[in-house]
């Protein structure tokens, strides 16, 4: 059991027993329990201090997470943070220092700067891609599944610090019909505006439906069947723009929200911002997001 006062967690961040398992998990599965080269190097009682060291520019994410990490090697080791969680920094900032016996502060230094190194550099991209979309208009950037399986609620909430948004969490919270539903729908003789009809009837009324479109004449008759969202699968910015504009025209579709997903690139999106679509889905911020160059600078006290 910690002798530390549990610090209270930032705003947004996935509870502690789901932190908990994730990182026990982690240290079970490098076996830090068993280090057998520090056992037979470091005395148990020998102290130790280290240092969290960003050694590039990004966003601090994920220091509750080493937090974590070390409270579960020993719950003598204490971590006092110097950068609050979600700011940015340059190279060379020390986020936070650990202090405590030093043998368990070495076992747990892989998996502590594994999940820290891939959390900062979620919530890098996801800041950069923001800010870059903010240049062309208003569409928020949301992430979406496409994440390390045991990793998703790390990775979604380095989403959000990065000032990024989420997609639907997981399979139940909300309706995506996709190619692969329309073509199973049309092949029994189902048009997509009576798919839609069909799963309005089948689904809570609380549950949006959003429909995958990746030709204008699809993506009006998702808005004009009933759909809350469309879904613009890889379209070029001016046919967006075109589609966006015809269907926020009409009464009936004025609602609607606009998705653009498909191949976006950083040096792409201000200009699909710029189409008037409501949300700008990256599967790159989970999916392809570098590690941040972090280093966790032990030294014996």
């Amino acid at each position: 059991m910690s002798t530390q006062t549990p610090k209270p967690l930032p705003a947004g961040h996935p509870a502690r027993e789901i932190v908990a398992a994730i990182v026990a998990a982690a240290l079970a599965e490098d076996r830090a329990a068993f280090d057998i080269t520090t056992q037979a190097t470091i005395p148990p009682d020998q102290p130790g201090e280290a240092t969290v060291l960003y050694k590039e520019p990004g966003v601090v994410c994920g220091i509750e997470v080493v937090r974590e990490v070390m409270r579960q090697m020993s719950p003598d080791l204490v971590l006092d943070v110097r950068v609050e969680e979600g700011a940015w920094v340059e190279s060379g900032t020390v986020a936070a220092e650990i202090r405590g016996p030093l043998a368990p502060m070495l076992s747990g230094e892989r998996v502590a700067l594994n999940l820290l190194q891939r959390m900062s550099g979620t919530a890098t991209m996801a800041r950069r891609y923001s800010d870059e979309a903010a240049r062309g208009g208003t569409a928020n950037v949301v992430d979406t599944r496409k994440t390390t399986p045991g990793l998703r609620a790390l990775e979604r909430y380095a989403v959000r610090t990065g000032g990024a948004h989420n997609h639907r969490n997981t399979l139940e919270d909300g309706v995506l019909i996709k190619d692969n539903h329309i073509e199973a729908a049309v092949a029994r003789g189902v048009s997509p505006g009576d798919l839609i009809t069909e799963v309005r009837a089948r689904v809570p009324h609380t549950v949006k439906i959003e429909v995958e479109a990746d030709t204008p004449h699809l993506a009006r008759a998702a808005a004009m069947g009933g759909a809350d969202a469309v879904l613009l699968d890889n379209m070029p910015p001016d046919m967006m723009r075109a589609i966006v504009a015809e269907l926020r025209e009409r009464p009936e579709t004025k609602h609607v929200l606009f998705e653009a997903s498909g191949g976006i690139r950083i040096e792409t999106i201000a200009a699909v911002a710029a189409t008037g679509v409501d949300l700008i889905s990256v599967g790159a911020l989970t999916h392809s997001a570098p590690a941040l160059d972090i280093s966790l600078d032990v030294r014996p006290a």
